[in-house]
């Protein structure tokens, strides 16, 4: 492994590279700073959102490519253990939401019996904080979090991490395809950053090797059975990198897009009663009667291994159910209703039928 070394070029043709090395500690002066020259079998990428192998390989391969910053900022805070107790301040065992329909503040408990919280707003609403005195940072969490401050993080401590924490950008990014023949492939954010509001980013990068590795078993890149010498091996790899590609382009796109929705349901949905209603029946399917493979959307992304694409197919699927479901049962009530209208016409009061149909005033 070697550390303080930056790609600067690549020839994925005859899979050779070129790298700065930096000594640690010194001036970045070009007497610091050593040119390197490498070659390779093939090179893996996964140097993040701002990726230079994805930048290189893109003069190789017809990479389609779209990068989008949403209209938010994050910033982060923590809340300390009790003072009197040392424990956590709230329940460890729930992801605490303060949600505020174009904003959102949430809590993750952290091993030192602390929360780490972060703030997600519009560029706007931080321009407006950071104009405003410590005072209004205050009332403005007061109003949006009530319970947050000062009964969890005191006037003081908001006001010093809001100033001296940064604010950063939120980046979401889509690639096609995720790999150059047999010589290059990126993994993880370089191929698909994504937003943090499904917490998967770090899950999709390490399902990107395992799903990679296991297509290179597939297809016999490392049996000397099947791949013999150095030019089988390569086309081995190509075959493995193009399913690979195939696969991963469809998934990583589906969680990209799912962290997008989870966002306004996060800070907006999820006090609606049509979302406490669905949650409920989905829930309560899954828990009673698991025969019938009934899962939230959320169990699926977050505690199986099931494909990405394939979660938005099931969800789909689920809801279609859900909606017939619902309309099946209004078209009943409404037959049981005009059954008894007809059998009874002179007797009952349409306040009655309703008490008959649905057994309320």
């Amino acid at each position: 492994m070697f550390f303080n070394h930056k790609l600067t070029g690549a020839d994925f043709r005859t899979n050779r590279a070129w790298l700065e090395r930096r000594t640690p500690g010194t001036a970045s002066t070009p007497e610091s700073v050593t040119e390197i020259e490498i070659t390779f079998d093939y090179l893996i990428g996964a140097d993040g959102a701002h990726s230079a192998s994805r930048y290189h390989m893109m003069k190789f391969a017809r990479v389609d490519y779209q990068q989008e910053y949403i209209d938010a900022l994050w910033c982060e805070f923590r809340i300390p253990p009790s003072p009197e107790t040392g424990d956590f301040q709230i329940s460890p065992n729930h992801l605490h939401i303060w949600p505020g329909k174009e904003f959102m503040f949430i809590a993750l408990p952290s091993a030192d019996k602390s929360f780490t919280c972060t703030l997600f707003a519009p560029a706007w609403h931080y321009e407006k904080l950071e104009k405003s005195s410590p005072q209004d940072l205050v009332t403005s969490f007061d109003y949006n979090f009530p319970g947050v401050c000062p009964n969890l993080i005191t006037p003081e401590a908001l006001a010093e991490q809001f100033t001296e924490n940064p604010h950063l950008p939120l980046i979401s990014l889509k690639c096609k395809p995720h790999h150059f023949g047999s010589s290059v492939v990126i993994v993880g954010d370089a191929a698909h950053a994504v937003l943090p509001f499904y917490g998967q980013g770090l899950n999709a990068g390490l399902e990107d090797i395992r799903v990679l590795f296991s297509f290179m078993d597939q297809y016999g890149v490392y049996d000397d059975s099947i791949s013999p010498t150095p030019e089988a091996r390569a086309s081995a790899r190509a075959a493995a990198l193009q399913a690979y590609t195939n696969q991963r382009t469809a998934d990583t796109w589906a969680i990209n897009d799912l962290s997008k929705q989870n966002y306004l349901e996060m800070r907006w949905g999820i006090k609606s009663p049509v979302y406490k209603l669905r949650k409920m029946v989905e829930e309560t399917l899954d828990h009673y009667v698991p025969s019938l493979g009934w899962q939230t959307q959320y169990s699926r992304v977050s505690f199986s291994n099931q494909r990405y694409s394939e979660v938005i197919a099931s969800v789909k699927r689920q809801g279609k159910l859900l909606g017939v479901a619902g309309l099946s049962s209004v078209l009943v009530s409404v037959m049981i209703g005009a059954g008894v209208l007809m059998r009874w016409p002179e007797r009952l009061s349409l306040g009655a039928v309703w008490r008959t149909v649905f057994g309320r005033n």
